[in-house]
Formats: structure tokens, C-alpha cells, sequence
């Protein structure tokens, strides 16, 4: 990962001549509606109507393999309802009553896109599938889908309101692949299912071309097709030290959507650490001098001709009076990244508290004299 030189100085209330961050138009991409977003940061680095609202198909399972993941049930043996066995659409087959693992029909779920493991998963997790619908919608309210709404947990155009946008879409899998549980499941090519009820185990492969054979640098994804949203596809990829994500709803051209985008991004955009962790110098004061640090980089996908274009400034607190004897707070302000006007990234500032010395029982001063 690069880093910016400009930042091994403070920087601090520094201002350069100033230029907003640009995003890649439209041209190029079939979709009704795409956009790219880079994993780590959040930055959009392509974007065609991203927040129209469109039917989205399977890549509904992304929300359902989330959540069913975070239940800390995946070892749970799942029993099949007649509900989950009658559920149109693409299917993993599975016979009423049967039981296996939830894992298992997770696995169905991103790989064959099974319906039936969909309705089967939602009434395990959230007790009956409107149940489920309840918790996907819930957590797309605390993910930040401000466009979003589900009405089943699979993407079936059985509710004219389920629907949802590409930037949504984006932000979801940006949570999920926060989960190493997710990314294992979303980036296998095939995945066998023990079935000690038949001579064979059930063996499903990913539809997700782009991963199996396509793009060798993509890393997962989910597929999506019903008559009424066309072709959806979510994928994600990965080169050097930048991850991306590509959403498309309603593109006939969807492989060579997702390739041109992640194509146009990886040459255009270096990943860019602008701060590093650690101890900064920052403060005049003397109370922060070699005192105070960040916890993590700040860090931000950059076109060459941006570099110029950051700035980060240091927020700390005004020192108090009893500072000086020992009471100054774990948190002692913030450093915050600048692309032009736009903040892009911010990270608290720490202050490194003195080590407390643990006054020794008199049985240890007394060993201490005896050995010592």
C-alpha cells in the first residue's frame, strides 16, 4: 500500500488548492442502473443512477446469508417446512421434513440460489419468513439502505414493494464482507453437502461465472434473474491492496459491466494511506507532546492528480486544569482527512495514559530483599 509523503509532515490546518472528487460517468455499462464502490472507504468510484429504486431478484440472499450467519445458528439442524418445499423458482430440491445443517443451506443459498433454503433459512432464524422480513428490514435500517425494502428473503416479484437500489445493494455487501464467515461462503466455487439420506451428496457450484471463470481477480458475489428485474449482479474483487464492489440491476451485459468497471478502477485509483497509526506530532501544547496517536490509518482509493488535493487537520481538546495531575481523558480529540472540502475519512485521537504502578504487598518487598 502506498503512502502519501505529503503526510510524513503535520499537516495540520494545512490547506492546498482545492478540487471535488470526481466519479467515473455512465458510458460504457449496459445496467439500467450500477455503481462501484471501493471496499475499505466507502468511496463510490462509479456510479449510473445508484439511487433508483429497482426490483433486485437473488441478490436479496446476500441480506438472508448475512443474517443467517450472524445468528450463530449455522451448526443448528434446520427441519424443512412444506412452505420452504413449495417455493418456486430456483430450488436445492429438499424434501419436506428432512433436516440439515444451517450452513449447509447457507451455502445452497449463495451457490445455487436455492429458494426453498431461503424460506427454510428465514423461518429457522427469525421464527417464520415474516419474521425474517422483519430482521432484513431492520438491518438495512441500521446499515444506512435508506432506499431499500424487503418483503421476502429470497427476490421472488411476489410483492410489488420489495425493492431496493445499487448503491443499497453496494452498502450491504460492504457489511457482509466485513464477515470472514460471509466472504468464505459468497467466494466458493463448489461446495459438497453430505446427504446421508440418499447414496449422494448434494454438490452445488456458483453460479457467479465472473468468480469461476471469468475474472481472476473476483472474490464472490451473488447472481440475481427474475422476468420482471431482468439480470441483478453484486461481485467483488480484489488486486493489490484495493478491494471493490460492483452492483448492476437490469444489465443484459452484466459480466463485461462488472469487468469494465473494476478494469477502469484498478488503473485509475491507488489505495492511499494518509495518516498512518501510531504516535503523531501534532500539538504545541506540551501536555500532547509524544503523548497522543491514532489506532488505525486513514485511508482513501485516490486518482494521482488528487494527492495534491488532501489535508488533515487535528482537532484536540483545549488542556484543563487538572490535566497535570494525571486526569486527561482516553480520548483527547480527532484527526479527519480532507479531499478538497470533503471530509473523507476520521479517526479518534488517543492519549497515551502513564503506567500505573501496582504498590507491592509487603510479603513482596520482602522476597525482593531476599533474592534480589
Amino acid at each position: 500500500m502506498k503512502k502519501n509523503t505529503l503526510v510524513a509532515a503535520v499537516m495540520v490546518w494545512l490547506f492546498f488548492s482545492l478540487t471535488a472528487p470526481s466519479v467515473m460517468a455512465g458510458g460504457g455499462v449496459s445496467a439500467n442502473s450500477a455503481v462501484l464502490m471501493e471496499q475499505q472507504s466507502g468511496r463510490v468510484l462509479f456510479a449510473k443512477d445508484p439511487h433508483k429504486k429497482a426490483r433486485i431478484a437473488s441478490i436479496t440472499k446476500i441480506m438472508t446469508a448475512i443474517l443467517a450467519i450472524e445468528s450463530d445458528k449455522l451448526k443448528e439442524n434446520v427441519k424443512v417446512s412444506p412452505r420452504a418445499v413449495g417455493t418456486e423458482g430456483s430450488s436445492l430440491y429438499l424434501k419436506e421434513g428432512e433436516k440439515l445443517p444451517l450452513e449447509d443451506l447457507v451455502y445452497g443459498l449463495m451457490l445455487r440460489s436455492g429458494n426453498d433454503a431461503a424460506v427454510a433459512i428465514a423461518e429457522h432464524v427469525g421464527g417464520s419468513k415474516e419474521g425474517f422480513v422483519y430482521l432484513m428490514n431492520e438491518k438495512a435500517k441500521e446499515i444506512g439502505m435508506k432506499h431499500t425494502y424487503f418483503a421476502n428473503p429470497h427476490g421472488l416479484d411476489d410483492h410489488e414493494e420489495h425493492l431496493s437500489t445499487a448503491y443499497d445493494m453496494a452498502l450491504l455487501t460492504q457489511y457482509a464482507m466485513k464477515n470472514e464467515t460471509y466472504r468464505k461462503v459468497a467466494g466458493t466455487k463448489v461446495y459438497r453437502a453430505p446427504n446421508p439420506e440418499e447414496k449422494w451428496d448434494r454438490i452445488w457450484h456458483n453460479k457467479n461465472r465472473l468468480l469461476t471463470e471469468k475474472y481472476e481477480y473476483c472474490t464472490g458475489g451473488k447472481t440475481g434473474f427474475t422476468k420482471r428485474a431482468k439480470r441483478t449482479l453484486v461481485t467483488t474483487a480484489a488486486k493489490g491492496d484495493m478491494e471493490l464492489i460492483a452492483v448492476t440491476l437490469n444489465a443484459p451485459d452484466d459480466w463485461n459491466d462488472h469487468i469494465y468497471m473494476y478494469e477502469s478502477s484498478f488503473k485509475t485509483y491507488d489505495p492511499i494511506i494518509l495518516l498512518s497509526e501510531g504516535f503523531i506530532d501534532a500539538a504545541k501544547d506540551p501536555i500532547y507532546r509524544n503523548k497522543i496517536y491514532t489506532k488505525r490509518d486513514l485511508f482513501y482509493p485516490l486518482k494521482n492528480k488528487e494527492e495534491k488535493d488532501v489535508s488533515i487537520r487535528f482537532k484536540l481538546m483545549k488542556p484543563q486544569k487538572g490535566w497535570k495531575e494525571g486526569a486527561v481523558p482516553d480520548v483527547v480529540g480527532v484527526a479527519e482527512a480532507y479531499l478538497g472540502k470533503e471530509k473523507i475519512d476520521s479517526t479518534p485521537v488517543y492519549y497515551k495514559q502513564p503506567q500505573e504502578k501496582e504498590e507491592k504487598s509487603f510479603w513482596d518487598k520482602l522476597k525482593d530483599g531476599i533474592f534480589s
